[in-house]
């Protein structure tokens, strides 16, 4: 029973997984942006080999390096947990960089340590990531044996810029004596204390660490490093209590922040969130550019389309031709729609649509600029609450992969208030000569200029939306969906 328990420390349940199914493929699209997935493989001190993986735009800025998070999993787990982590930080400009520590996943080495050598691990990791003029600042996120790791690295490395620390315990032999209440094991507490001095000599011979210096409660008074703690309060494994009295005696920064679950329930979307944020904060990572440069962009974008002879090109064209009916409004007493030269591709075709479409939108625009003071007043919330649809609509409904799940991810797209800025500038900047023949003007004639202007809004707002309609449906009828399966280590 004792060499079950021992195991249970040092040799748990390994991770076996093929990286080309569990991870992120090789090159892969995330809120609406093209990222690139590159394996290798680095040496610890004891010679062991790390297989590991970094989460990195498919094209790095020509100017500005960017940061980096080092994912650290825990005793059963692998790099395939990282996967959440890159779903919510790579929108946000920040690199993700994951490795099975020695002794777990597909790296080198027949045990763990709950922290102790996985340290020298992260010191490799770290020391390769300063090496990479691409790389600026380096944060740690760490979840149960990956946050003590973490925890223990940052005490001697302060130039790390923040960690969050999701499920740490505070001392491993004060676990392992909880864990024997947890799994009943009916002997009198002394016995226990001697059965425990017993497994930390053969841990010792084993897996070369002592269980009693593995002391998180020794380093948090020592540690300056900004920290975002983490904890389950129905946690059985790692009490509530452990990340508690590190959090009260840590050093740096910190906060803490309890949600429901247990040790190994997936975590709530505004943990997930508060992470983003913190890391946003001390990574300082530069803005990332918009998914769609243009309001044009995002109804004729279609991905990486590939056009071969085994699709149905008929439908393509069928779509296109009520896509260029709607964008231009050719009003013809003719009820025949528009015809198509079939010696052009779809591609040819696409890019005709682009700047049909491009001035479609311009004209939306102009229409919530109006011609008076007066108008102005009644439409700057308006337009503010069109904006942000906009960016909504575009978010939701291309800018992710399928397995995405939830759509609070922290995209950003800064050239909406850009846009709205200018469009204001453009209405508060109307000549006086202008306002002065509006207020000379009768009432009646006003009701009439409203009423037209409201008239053509109504109708470039109909345009707009079958434009939209149409837009998606070829979308839909062309890509293919491919789902990403988070791998859960036993």
């Amino acid at each position: 029973m004792i060499d079950q328990f021992i195991n249970f420390v040092i040799r748990p349940p390994r991770a076996e997984y093929n990286p080309d199914l569990y991870l992120w493929e090789k090159d892969f699209t995330l809120a609406g942006r093209k990222y690139k997935r590159e394996d290798l493989e680095l040496r610890n001190e004891r010679g062991h080999t790390l297989r590991c993986s970094h989460y990195v735009p498919s094209q790095f800025p020509d100017d500005t390096p960017l940061p980096c998070v080092v994912y650290c999993h825990g005793n059963s787990g692998c790099r395939a947990d990282a996967n959440e982590a890159a779903v919510v930080l790579l929108p946000s400009n920040i690199t993700v960089f994951t490795l099975d520590f020695s002794g777990s996943g597909l790296s080198d080495g027949d045990y763990v340590s709950l922290g102790w050598h996985e340290k020298n691990d992260l010191k490799v990791v770290v020391s390769y990531l300063r090496s990479n003029e691409k790389i600026s600042r380096i944060g740690l996120w760490g979840r149960s044996m990956g946050a003590v790791t973490s925890l223990l690295y940052g005490a001697e490395d302060p130039s790390i810029a923040g960690m969050v620390l999701d499920s740490a315990f505070s001392n491993l032999f004060d676990l392992m004596m909880e864990l024997a209440d947890v799994y009943k094991i009916r002997l009198p507490k002394f016995t226990v204390k001697v059965a425990v001095q017993y497994m930390r000599r053969a841990i010792r011979k084993k897996a070369k660490f002592d269980i009693n210096r593995l002391d998180c409660m020794q380093v948090a008074p020592k540690t300056f490093i900004p920290a975002l703690f983490g904890h389950a309060k129905d946690d059985k494994f790692i009490h509530l209590r452990h990340s508690e009295a590190i959090f009260k005696s840590y050093a740096g920064d910190k906060n803490i922040i309890k949600f429901d679950g247990d040790h190994n329930s997936s975590r709530p979307q505004f943990y997930y969130d508060s992470v983003s944020i913190f890391f946003y904060n001390v990574l300082h990572p530069p803005r990332p550019p918009s998914a769609y440069p243009t309001k044009g962009e995002k109804y004729y974008d279609l991905g990486d389309l590939k056009v071969s002879a085994g699709r149905n090109e008929d439908l393509l064209y069928k779509i296109i031709a009520g896509l260029q009916n709607v964008s231009t409004d050719a009003a013809s007493s003719s009820s025949v729609p528009p015809s198509i030269a079939t010696m052009k591709s779809v591609g040819e075709l696409l890019s005709d649509i682009a700047p049909v479409a491009t001035d479609s939108l311009a004209t939306e625009d102009d229409t919530h600029t109006g011609n008076s003071r007066s108008l102005v007043q009644d439409k700057q919330s308006t337009q503010n609450e069109e904006c942000c649809s906009y960016t909504s609509s575009n978010r939701e409904s291309w800018g992710r992969c399928s397995s995405l799940g939830s759509d609070d991810e922290p995209s950003m797209d800064f050239t909406r208030a850009t846009d709205y800025d200018q469009t204001t500038i453009k209405v508060l900047a109307t000549p006086l000569r202008n306002t002065q023949q509006s207020t000379l003007s009768s009432p009646k004639d006003e009701k009439k200029k409203k009423k037209a202007s409201t008239d053509t809004k109504k109708s470039k707002r109909e345009k707009f939306e079958k434009l939209e309609a149409l837009s998606q449906r070829l979308r839909l009828c062309i890509l293919k969906r491919v789902n990403h399966r988070r791998h859960c280590s036993s």
